[in-house]
């Protein structure tokens, strides 16, 4: 039986055998007594590779931006953010089922806003009958825009204008690495713009499990504690951290050969009839397109039957996603099984 080629997410790739060695020699320890030592060097990597005074080890990005989101909010509490969001879209109500706080939609265009979009939505702290405005959340890059970079720029003026009124600025930076990769910009840079940042280690980085928190000491205490009071302490967690010290150390310079394996199918889809293609949201690696003359779910399944495992984006929206576990063949054969399909 032909290799399945699996594009529905960067979420399926599988540790090297590197990886699996370093997580087979990881030294471990208790991490709710904050013993475990690879944990320590993992957390410390990489608040310095964000530039940020410290870091904690959760287990998904979901959990790392709900506890950031929790830390920065009081019930009642409102968060700006674009409405096809992650946040939003895709972590089951957590911010109103765990944090008592509400979302404020902004309509972004590929999932960027600007501040002349925010600036009306801000609540007037006169206000006591509304919901506080208090958290501005961008996510770099945006998922379900198609892996589309938020420019530097917009970024910082998003910033000053969190400053102005005294709020805090969180980062969904699941897939920072490819922002990063793709322009040039270290995570630092992009991170010293926002009060907190999550990240994600399980997507193109080839980790199994588990996302980074970063921000200041103060932050990262309190959500710490909130993080055991979820559920997440871990505790001989060093064996997972290894995987995740080991991506970040070895896998962020391969994320680019993804973006070129984007380009690639998004260019050769572009060319077949009854397939569309928007270019300009094809930044880095996820490609979405639509089909004419037949059904997302016909589409799909017929896709999976010759082998290739496609996903949904929004409604009547294909999306492909690029990894280290498929190369430029798997997706030169993934346009010759679309072609045949269509």
């Amino acid at each position: 039986m032909n290799k399945i080629i699996d594009l529905r997410s960067d979420t399926l790739t599988k540790p090297s055998q590197a990886m699996r060695k370093a997580m087979y020699d990881a030294e471990v320890g208790d991490d709710v007594y904050k013993e475990d030592p690879t944990v320590n060097e993992l957390e410390k990597y990489s608040a310095e590779l964000l530039g940020k005074e410290a870091a904690l080890f959760v287990t998904t990005g979901t959990m790392g931006n709900q506890l950031s989101l929790n830390v920065l909010t009081q019930p009642g509490d409102e968060v700006i953010c674009e409405k096809d969001a992650h946040i939003f879209q895709y972590e089951s109500g957590s911010p109103a089922a765990l944090s008592g706080i509400q979302l404020s939609l902004v309509d972004g265009v590929r999932g960027v806003f600007t501040p002349e979009q925010v600036e009306p939505l801000i609540r007037p702290t006169s206000a006591y009958y509304m919901a506080r405005t208090r958290v501005i959340e961008v996510e770099n890059t945006h998922n379900r825009a198609g892996g589309t970079i938020n420019p530097i720029e917009n970024i910082k003026a998003l910033s000053a204008l969190a400053k102005k009124y005294n709020l805090y600025f969180h980062l969904d930076g699941a897939r920072i690495w490819n922002a990063s990769v793709e322009t040039g910009i270290s995570p630092a840079d992009y991170a010293q713009h926002f009060d907190t940042i999550s990240c994600c280690l399980s997507k193109g980085l080839g980790a199994p499990i588990g996302s980074i928190i970063a921000g200041s000491k103060d932050f990262i205490k309190e959500a710490f504690r909130k993080r055991k009071a979820w559920g997440g302490g871990m505790r001989q967690a060093g064996v997972i951290a290894a995987a995740g010290l080991y991506a970040l150390k070895n896998n962020i310079p391969k994320l680019k050969e993804d973006h070129e394996k984007a380009k690639v199918l998004a260019n050769q889809l572009s060319q077949l009839q009854n397939v569309k293609v928007d270019m300009l949201s094809v930044q880095t690696n996820i490609v979405m397109f639509t089909v004419k003359n037949i059904s997302v779910e016909n589409f799909l399944t017929k896709c999976k039957d010759n082998g290739l495992k496609l996903g949904t984006g929004k409604v009547g929206v294909i999306r492909a996603v690029m990894h280290m576990d498929v190369s430029m063949e798997n997706i030169e054969e993934a346009v010759k099984i679309i072609e045949r399909i269509i």
